[in-house]
């Protein structure tokens, strides 16, 4: 099964490798006070996908976080009751 997960691995990364050679032309990039910048293209998805996996991420940390606090007090709440 390793080697499975692996040989997939290898697949994905070879076809976004290939992705990223593809698509290497520069675009500009157009940002507000009339600032502008140019980069290949495969850079600014890479950037836009990591920017967006860490807003992703960090919703669902808050998420997990609040559920792991409100865990904690009802846990608290039970032994409380099961003390008396």
């Amino acid at each position: 099964m390793k080697i499975l997960i692996w040989l997939l691995r290898i697949v994905i990364f070879i076809a976004l490798f290939g992705l990223a050679i593809k698509n290497s032309s520069t675009v500009e990039l157009r940002f507000f006070f009339d600032q502008h910048t140019l980069a290949p293209l495969s850079l600014v998805l890479l950037v836009a996908f990591v920017a967006g996996a860490v807003v992703g991420v960090t919703a669902a940390l808050a998420t997990l976080i609040r559920q792991k606090r409100e865990l904690s007090r009802i846990r608290r709440k039970i032994d409380s009751l099961g003390t008396h």
